[in-house]
Order: C-alpha cells, then structure tokens, then sequence
C-alpha cells in the first residue's frame, strides 16, 4: 500500500513536471509568411493630369466696333471658316492716315507671314512623310529582325512628332490667314466708313474644325481692339499636362509610356510623353509645404473613339512607367529592412527564421526586385517584429 502511494505521488510530480515544461516551453513567434517569386515589376511615378485642348484659338475683336449677341454655346460644334461672331462697326470710328498707313503694313505683314506659314507648311509635310517612309522601312526591318525594338521605337516617335508637326504647321496656316483675314477687315472697314455706302459687319470667323470652348463676350455691345470674344479649339486633338515632382521628373523620359487611369472609363488609357519642360515651378501643396514641380505634356494614342467622354480640363491619373521587367525576382518591400549600411531579411528554414544579407534592385513602393541574396520559392517574413530574431522558431498567422 505504501508503494502505492508513492507511485501516485511519482505520477503527480511528473504531471507537474510536465505542466511545467509545456508552460515555460518557448513558443514560436507569430509572423506574416511571404514568398519570394517571378513576376512582372514596373516601377512608375504616379501623378494627377488634366486634359487641355492641343490647338486652341481665342478670337479677339479686329476693330472696335460693336459686337452682336454671340448665340453659339460652348459645345457648339464650328467649321473652319464659319462665323463664330459680327462686328457692326461705330458710325464715329474712322481711320485717320497714319492709322491707315499701319493698318495697311500690318496687312503686308500679315501676308508676309502667310506665305511663310505655307512654305513651313510645306517643309513639315515633307519630313512627315519622310518620317513614314522610314517607319514603314524600319517595321519591315523588324519584321525580319535586321534591327532592335529601340530602333523601331525611335522610327515611331520620330515619325509621330512629325505628323503632329505638320499638322501644327498646317494650323499655323490657318491662323496666319485669319490674321489676313482681320488685317484686310479693317482696311476695308475703314474704306466703307469713308464712302456713301453702309459699312459691312466684320465677320469672326473659326480658324479651325472644332467646338467652342467658352464665350467670354455674349451680350450685345461696344467692344475695344483686341478684346477677346471667344476661344475655339478641335477637342479632338488632346493631350494631357502632368504636374510632377521635379526629382520624379528626371526619371521620365521624353517617348516614355504613360497610362491614364481613374479618368471616368472603365478602360486604361495609353499614352507617350512627348515634353517635359525645361523650366519648373513652385508650388504649395495641401499640406503646406513648397514643392518644385514640373509640366510633363503627354499625348494620347488610343483612338478618340475611346476617350471621346474626355473634354478640355478634365481629370486623369498618369501612371509614367519608368522601368520594367516581365520576369523580375522580387519580395515583399516590407520584408527587407536595413541593418547599418545593408540590407537584410529574415527566411524561414525549418519553422526558424534565418537572417540574410539582401541586394534589392528596383522597386514599386509594395514590391521590390531582389538582385541577390534571395532565391525563387523562399519564404520569408513580412513586417519582421522586434521578437524575430535570427534562429527564433517562427509560425504563420492563422487567417
């Protein structure tokens, strides 16, 4: 009996031993698991864009005089040509002959600059073909991989900045025979306040196929030389200005991808940058601070039948890729973390964590690309807490 009772005494302090053990037994650490993987990687800078209106012409009063109501709304579509607005001339307003010597120089002038235009004209349509010429040259060249992708590239952009220059100097047409056009109204606008006859009204005319985008005169009256009326502009021919951080802006490159997003579509829009301005500009953010920023001009290559909802001044979000790779190693960004002057990060071998030295490379803020250090398929801990160290017994969170 009392062996017994020694037994059960042994079997009592051996549950205690054990109770014991079990409760001062290390746990392991619960940490976030990751996996270092192959994946497409593009870094980007992200920024808020508008829309503007490439070619858009404010038509001011040639003469004074006095301008009928201006019944065409913004959104009213015009042809070139058509009058946008009548000018009555004043009964008083006459031309002495100083007056009318400089209005006749400005109409020479005036001619001077139209036959120039069409000689620029004439030029850009040339390079422009040209340009297409050795597009079309280039794409066969790739086509049988006698050249780089670059190449090609450059074939493309040159000869897109050519088409858009020949069709900026074929507006640049339009404009200056409108400028002939107001130059020759008011000689003639003089000539019949000089005669028996009732002058004409002097007729504004839209330099170009477009819409009109605002009315900054619509009610009858008096107006001076050179006071706006309207602004008409071809919605049809957008670009995009980005604001960007000048340290972002040495990034982008003049040809780069830009996608658009978050504008009010469902789709993602592409986009080339064509300028990043040379100049920039200070600017106060909402927080308060000073900021030096730059205007990056982007154009839209999707075809207007995509973005034909997009009007002047709207909203989007430029997305400029910066570098990409399609089968980039990469980690999570919250599993490296610095030590002194390296970088490092916590694998997960065997349920411990095990501390590694780590070269990232390139990253998108939540991704990072590993250049060595890491391997394809490891795992490692996201978001390290202060417990892990290295050799500390690990285990996932339960989700």
């Amino acid at each position: 009996m009392l062996a017994g009772r020694y037994k059960g005494i042994a079997l009592i302090a051996v549950l205690i031993a054990a109770a014991m053990t079990w409760a001062w037994w290390p746990r392991p650490v619960l940490v976030e698991f990751a996996e270092v993987a192959r994946r497409p990687l593009e870094v980007a800078v992200e920024e808020e864009g508008r829309t503007r209106v490439k070619d858009r012409y404010v038509l001011y009063a040639p003469v004074a005089g006095y301008l009928r109501r201006v019944t065409l709304e913004p959104g009213d579509a015009v042809e070139a040509g058509q009058p946008v607005a009548w000018l009555d001339p004043l009964p008083a307003a006459t031309l002495d002959p100083r007056a009318r010597a400089e209005a006749e120089a400005r109409l020479a002038a005036a001619r001077a600059t139209l036959e120039q235009a069409r000689d620029i004209r004439e030029q850009a349509a040339a390079e422009a073909a040209l340009a297409e010429h050795e597009f079309t040259r280039r794409r066969e060249l790739l086509a049988r991989q006698l050249i780089s992708r670059a190449e090609f590239d450059q074939a493309e952009s040159r000869r897109d900045g050519a088409v858009a220059a020949a069709r900026a100097a074929a507006s640049a047409v339009e404009v200056a025979r409108h400028e002939v056009e107001a130059a020759e109204a008011v000689l003639s606008y003089a000539g019949a306040m000089a005669g028996d006859d009732a002058p004409e009204p002097v007729a504004l005319r839209a330099p170009v196929t477009g819409r009109v985008l605002k009315r900054l005169q619509e009610s009858a009256g008096v107006v001076a030389a050179g006071q706006p009326l309207v602004e008409v502009g071809d919605t049809r021919a957008l670009e995009v200005e980005v604001e960007v951080l000048s340290r972002d802006a040495v990034r982008i490159e003049p040809g780069g991808r830009v996608q658009f997003e978050r504008w009010g579509g469902g789709e993602t829009l592409e986009g080339r940058v064509r300028v990043i301005e040379p100049a920039g500009f200070t600017k106060i953010s909402a927080l308060g601070v000073e900021e030096q920023r730059v205007l990056v001009i982007a154009d839209l290559l999707d075809p207007p039948q995509a973005w034909q909802r997009l009007g002047d001044g709207y909203r989007v979000e430029a997305r400029f890729i910066t570098w990409a790779q399609d089968d980039a190693l990469t980690a999570p960004a919250s599993a490296l973390f610095r030590r002194g002057d390296a970088w490092e990060a916590f694998v997960v071998e065997d349920g411990r964590a095990r501390r590694v030295s780590v070269t990232p490379g390139r990253s998108s803020g939540l991704v990072t690309q590993v250049v060595a250090g890491l391997e394809d398929g490891q795992t490692v801990i996201a978001h390290p807490p202060e417990e892990v160290e290295d050799g500390v017994r690990v285990a996932p969170y339960e989700k």
